[in-house]
């Protein structure tokens, strides 16, 4: 690690200070390049935001599966491990049981990122918000303001651009106090008896609905009294990985149990069976107090939440420590306005990074706040920049926003396999997947290790 930058080197500014800034701003720092970081809570706060650390979870505290042997999201995590992420690392550290998924306490989790980043002697955390675009004697310049961006930088965006933002709705899972839990009739066990990071198999709290309880259910909350939407809100569309539960339910009453609420490798003690439907619950911080709802993003109103969630066996008596929400999410059209190093075309000091960019999740947000910050260091340092193959998940998701994705029909995207360059030779169908993320480690490794590096 660089205590100190020699004078010539101008720092970077990073504005945002999410899962994205904070890993852009980590990977400068490592690269002896001093970094001035944007944050604009508390002075200005969002729709979804608790707090105002560094790195807060808004949503899930799950980072998905950690499966690098077959799973995409999975090569991610191993790959930005390999290249030094601090968001990893504090995930790491801070992991809670939740079968083959790494799941965090998002409060220490938040906590260790912020001190990690804060102990380095070349940040400098400046807490406003930054209204417009960065101006050009900035210098290079991360945008890292996530899927919350401020429409006052929004609205900046735009008129520099001359595209108009997408956006997409993006909902928030209810959270309950495990105390409030009935195991008299609830039971802890993982999908297949499956062990994670951390876990033991049995990491998820199992709620289940025979026919008739789930059917009456279903009706429920489609018939639930839901949020309002502002008039410029009404043609937003969903992401579709992350749908509030009574879109689902209105999609078709089985939706929902092939869904969130499947039941697959689970077995209720009480009968010996698997249920007709299940509701699941990960534990969200490391005492084990609170779980999360796992798929139940919602528009509900609160109290009809309260009232149709305690319609759940096990739940009839639940305390939430948070309701559901829902939010807006915006996004640049990246194929159109970014170049292949993630700059903006039309300002080319500016950089974007993380959910903005058109990527969905939070490792996914974080690799690409990764891919800015060592590509920025390289730039700031007089060194080529170099990008990771296409082989691998971070090259995957790079070319994708920068090229590959069809900017015409341009939606958010999780890392998957698809985006992946093709195999060569003939590869068995059910050994595709291993054979990638074989490919995809062995790739990312002489990249990961020449991180730009002061003299």
């Amino acid at each position: 690690m660089k205590t100190s930058a020699p004078v010539h080197i101008a720092p970077v500014h990073v504005v945002g200070g999410g899962l994205a800034g904070s890993e852009a701003a980590w990977q400068l720092l490592q690269s002896g390049v001093p970094v001035i970081l944007h944050e604009m809570r508390p002075v200005r706060k969002t729709e979804a935001h608790a707090t105002d650390g560094l790195a807060e979870l808004v949503c899930s505290n799950s980072f998905r599966s950690d499966d690098a042997t077959s799973n995409a999201v999975g090569v991610l995590h191993a790959e930005m491990r390999r290249a030094d992420s601090v968001i990893m690392a504090a995930a790491d550290a801070h992991q809670v049981p939740a079968g083959g998924a790494l799941a965090v306490d998002r409060h220490g989790f938040s906590a260790a990122v912020e001190e990690r980043l804060r102990a380095h002697p070349l940040l400098e955390i400046r807490r406003e918000e930054v209204t417009g675009l960065p101006p050009a004697d900035w210098g290079r310049t991360i945008v890292a303001t996530g899927p919350l961006t401020s429409p006052a930088l929004a609205e900046a965006v735009r008129a520099a651009t001359g595209e108009d933002s997408l956006a997409f709705f993006d909902a928030i899972a209810p959270i309950v106090h495990r105390d409030s839990i009935d195991f008299d009739i609830a039971w802890m066990q993982s999908r297949y008896d499956k062990p994670g990071p951390g876990g033991t198999g049995a990491d998820y709290v199992n709620c289940p609905l025979d026919r008739e309880t789930y059917e009456a259910f279903i009706a429920a909350i489609i018939g639930g009294e839901k949020t309002d939407f502002k008039d410029w809100e009404k043609s937003t569309p969903y992401f579709e990985g992350c749908l509030p539960i009574e879109v689902m339910a209105e999609r078709g009453p089985e939706t929902l149990r092939f869904g969130p609420m499947k039941p697959v490798g689970l077995t209720d003690p009480r009968t010996g069976r698997s249920p007709h439907a299940v509701v699941q619950l990960r534990q969200d911080n490391a005492s084990g107090t609170l779980w999360n709802m796992v798929g139940f993003q919602t528009k509900l109103k609160y109290g009809e939440q309260s009232r149709i969630f305690r319609m759940i066996p096990g739940l009839q008596n639940a305390e939430f420590a948070r309701l559901g929400g829902i939010h807006r999410n915006t996004f640049i059209n990246s194929p159109r306005v970014l170049d292949g190093v993630m700059r903006l075309k039309a300002a080319p000091h500016l950089r974007f990074a993380g959910q903005v960019t058109g990527v969905e999740g939070y490792v996914e947000s974080a690799a690409m706040g990764l891919l800015a910050g060592r590509f920025a260091a390289a730039e700031a340092l007089g060194q080529e920049i170099v990008p990771p193959p296409a082989t691998t998940a971070m090259g995957a998701l790079l070319a994708h926003i920068t090229g590959a994705a069809n900017p015409e029909t341009f939606q958010p995207m999780n890392v998957n396999f698809g985006l992946f360059a093709p195999l060569e030779g003939k590869i068995r169908k059910n050994e595709r997947k291993q054979v990638m993320a074989r490919r995809a480690l062995e790739d990312i490794a002489a990249w990961a290790d020449a991180r730009p590096a002061a003299a």
